[in-house]
Order: structure tokens, then sequence, then C-alpha cells
């Protein structure tokens, strides 16, 4: 049922924003130089590797003049990313991702190869199933860029944030059942417009 609600959900989404689709991938295109999709390569279930869609909002070739982790005010941001981040847009076309199989509305957000590969033990449980659009974590680190801010971003994520994070993707792969789903993303969908705990879920590591 669960990969059903997935792919019927995810149709239906990219019919509805399929104008919003096209305005974002021309303002994308006339701003600044490359492609209009970002493909980085993510760990799914069973650490089968794919490539993860999202809108570009970072300046071409990004990844090799900086981190993996994106700080407050990166200089590598353009400035129709920092729109699309802050409200969480660049991530919809991973409604691609979903109809191919790769990923769910909701699951342990995917992770770069460089942290999945140092799982260990319980947190291997992680890539036991559909990496999701959203999670506890999400709802958690709603506002990541604030959250790592201007300095050190890539020491502060992998020491303070990323344990948080997997230990609300662990939480969820141990409690992953229907009515959570749709908490979720309940949740999230209020959250992005500053509404918060609409279902009294809790999201406390």
């Amino acid at each position: 049922m669960k990969s059903l609600f997935d792919i019927i959900v995810a149709i239906v989404a990219l019919i509805i924003l399929c104008p919003i689709f096209i305005l974002i991938s021309t303002i994308i295109k006339i701003t600044s130089p490359g492609e209009v999709f970002y493909k980085g390569i993510r760990a799914g279930k069973n650490d089968i590797n794919f490539e993860i869609y999202k809108f570009r909002t970072m300046v071409q070739d990004a990844e090799n003049i900086g981190g993996p982790s994106t700080a407050l005010n990166d200089f590598r941001l353009t400035k129709i990313g920092r729109f699309l981040r802050k409200y969480k847009i660049d991530e919809l076309p991973q409604f691609i991702n979903i109809i191919k199989g790769e990923m769910s509305l909701v699951g342990p957000r995917p992770q770069v190869v460089y942290y999945t590969d140092q799982y260990k033990g319980e947190l291997k449980l992680i890539l036991s199933v559909k990496p999701g659009l959203t999670d506890l974590s999400t709802l958690y680190f709603m506002d990541m860029d604030k959250t790592l801010g201007s300095k050190n971003a890539d020491e502060k994520y992998a020491s303070e944030i990323e344990p948080i994070k997997n230990s609300l993707r662990l939480r969820y792969v141990k409690e992953k059942n229907f009515l959570l789903d749709i908490r979720i993303l309940i949740e999230t969908v209020f959250g992005l417009i500053g509404i918060k705990n609409i279902t009294r879920l809790n999201i406390k590591p």
C-alpha cells in the first residue's frame, strides 16, 4: 500500500507542479550557467547507490569548490537557489525518484556515500528501507542552513548534526507505519509555512 500511495501521489504532484517546474527551470537557466537539475549520488535501500534529482541551487561545479555541507550564506548559492532551498522547493524533482522506485514519500533522508560508508551496527538498519522525500530529521532540522551557521559547516554537520539525524532516521525505521508517514507528511507541509506540531508528533531525538 505504501508503494502504491507513493507512486500515485508522485504522479499527481508532478502533473500539478508541471507549470512551476517549467518556470523554475527557465529562471535557473537564465540566471546562472549550468544544468537545471543537480544529480548527486546517494545511498539507497540495501546500500544501492542512485542519482537523486534536485533543482540546482549552486554555481556550476560547486562540489569541487567547497565541502558537502551548505553553510548559511554559502558563497556557492545562486540567488534563486537561496529561495528554493529556504522553502525546500529544490527537493521537488525527487518525485521523479519516487516514480522510479528509488525513493519513498517518507523515509530516512538519503545520505551521501561518504557518511553511509561509516554506518556500523544498528545504523545499517537505516539502509534497509527506501530513503524518503521527508522524515523526522527533516522536521527537526527544518532550516538546516541556519543551524549550520556560516563557519566550519562541514565540521559542525559531522560532529553535531549527523548523529542527531541518524538517531531520527533509525527511530523512523523502527517505528515506521502508514499513520506515522501521514503525520510526517502533514507536519512537513505545515512546517514549511511556519506552523509546527499540528499532529502532536514527537520529533525529539
